[in-house]
């Protein structure tokens, strides 16, 4: 990346908010000058991260530019990003890459998106992280050229025992659900399943996501406080994070200040403190 766009991307705005911090809750602050990284309590890592890459489009306005370019810059942050938390120890991390409302875009920016995601697929990164890459969603309606380089990815590191990293792409939950209830249904029909036997672990085995745990974390960048038809289901538990900062300025220690937020959350599961304990 050239020299100068470095320099613009460190000027990320300055306050951060999530469920807990900056102007919509309290503030996670660094503890007697240490970072956030080193706050970090490894072995209490979350095994499934699951992010909303928001704000491209208006990273790249604020610079003048044309959102193609702010969508760039977010691609090099997937990286960073997957390398780090795949340091730490992050068994899955799961990015909402591109929705089924995406599709309605322009015709030029969806186009770009589907060249840029081509490009952005490293195996070589995939590799020498030892990351296996995993895809969700209505994968059919993307390009010949873009399913087949995320086939042969998913191929290639099938191997890997580090963390998943999981696109979901041409993704929505609603449609998920809707797929899932499909091949319920199916399955009732021709004898493998009995109606008496649904229950939610039962339907949770025809969603998209069945291969790996639900979200612990959610984080969602950019500033907006909602989940866009994101892993609807899969979060009905998950800890929710909000931050302003726009996708292509977030970087390592603001995603360890996610996770150390994390940490300091008392996760009940519809129990009582004194039930935890």
């Amino acid at each position: 990346m050239p020299e100068a766009d470095r320099r613009l991307r460190t000027d990320a705005p300055d306050a951060t908010n999530g469920v807990g911090e900056g102007k919509n809750g309290r503030n996670i602050k660094r503890r007697d000058n240490m970072s956030y990284k080193e706050q970090l309590d490894l072995d209490r890592i979350p095994a499934h991260v699951a992010i909303i890459m928001d704000g491209n489009g208006r990273w790249a306005k604020q610079r003048g530019r044309e959102r193609s370019y702010g969508h760039q810059a977010g691609a090099e942050t997937v990286h960073v990003i997957a390398e780090e938390a795949a340091r730490l120890g992050v068994k899955y991390l799961t990015l909402y890459t591109f929705s089924t409302e995406n599709w309605g875009r322009p015709a030029e920016e969806v186009t770009a998106l589907m060249g840029l995601l081509f490009d952005s697929i490293e195996e070589e990164t995939f590799m020498k992280n030892n990351i296996r890459f995993r895809v969700i969603g209505d994968t059919e309606k993307l390009p010949d050229y873009v399913q087949d380089r995320l086939n042969a990815c998913i191929d290639h590191t099938d191997c890997n025992s580090g963390m998943t990293l999981v696109l979901a792409l041409s993704y929505s939950s609603r449609w998920e659900i809707a797929e899932a209830g499909k091949q319920l249904a199916q399955a009732v029909k021709e004898g493998e399943v009995k109606v008496e036997d649904i229950d939610s672990h039962v339907f949770a085995q025809y969603l998209a996501t069945n291969f790996m745990p639900d979200p612990d974390l959610l984080i969602r960048t950019g500033g907006e406080l909602r989940l866009s038809n994101y892993l609807l289901w899969q979060c009905a538990y998950s800890e929710l994070y909000f931050c302003d900062t726009y996708w292509p300025d977030f970087r390592e220690e603001e995603f360890c200040k996610a996770l150390c937020d994390f940490q300091k959350r008392e996760r009940r599961f519809g129990k009582t403190s004194e039930q935890i304990v």
